[in-house]
């Protein structure tokens, strides 16, 4: 059997899951203010491993969420998923936090447009269609009132960022789906496992995660 744990702490969420065939059967996971992955991480990691019935030598790879997002949540993911990876000798797997994201939209038209929260109109977004195709690569931006403009079609988005976005983004075409949704290592129980089957790895020495530091503005407000 393929188990396989994934972590998540690309945001506020500790999230870990492990992932039997590329199927989630054990999540733990937290969203708290304080960003409590130091002290959460680790416990999320053994009570997934015992509420899966299995040890750490079942386990066939780590997956860890690579970014974007909280340069201190990316780090300690990142550093646990390594240092499993060479003490199991297993090979580590990178998922993109957007697209993991993107999968919590479930709909059939339109285009998908997963953001995560930076800092006061920043976010991290990419555009999805909705069998998760990228259309637009990611991109740390400014959000104003010209964001996306440049897209017809009914526009789905995902994230933690409709509060302070909505009443900027008003066109008859956007449609917020939630309040607040984070990523999460149920989503990326699918991705992780494809890329198992694809030998698809990152380089456990060498891998960081994917930090966007630029902002832009992708429109001019005039």
């Amino acid at each position: 059997m393929s188990y396989i744990l994934n972590i998540e702490t690309a945001t506020k969420k500790c999230s870990v899951s492990i992932a039997k065939e590329g199927k989630t059967i054990v999540c733990n996971e937290i969203a708290e203010e304080g960003y409590s992955h130091a002290e959460k991480l680790h416990v999320f990691i053994e009570e997934s491993i015992k509420g899966a019935g299995i040890t750490y030598q079942d386990l066939v790879a780590v997956a860890v969420s690579q970014g974007p997002g909280s340069y201190t949540g990316l780090r300690i993911g990142v550093s646990a998923a390594k240092g499993l990876c060479f003490a199991l000798g297993i090979p580590l797997i990178a998922v993109d936090t957007l697209k993991a994201l993107a999968d919590q939209a479930k709909v059939d038209s339109g285009l998908i447009i997963p953001m995560l929260d930076a800092r006061r109109m920043e976010v991290y977004s990419a555009v999805f269609s909705t069998n998760l195709e990228s259309k637009r690569a990611i991109q740390a931006e400014i959000i104003d009132e010209n964001s996306f403009q440049e897209f017809e079609e009914t526009l789905y988005f995902v994230g933690d960022c409709a509060e302070k976005c909505k009443a900027v983004l008003t066109k008859a075409n956007f449609v917020f789906l939630d309040e607040i949704v984070y990523p999460s290592a149920k989503e990326m129980s699918a991705f992780s496992y494809d890329k198992f089957l694809k030998n698809d790895f990152a380089d456990v020495a060498y891998f960081e995660p994917y930090y966007l530091k630029d902002f832009m503005v992708t429109t001019s407000k005039k």
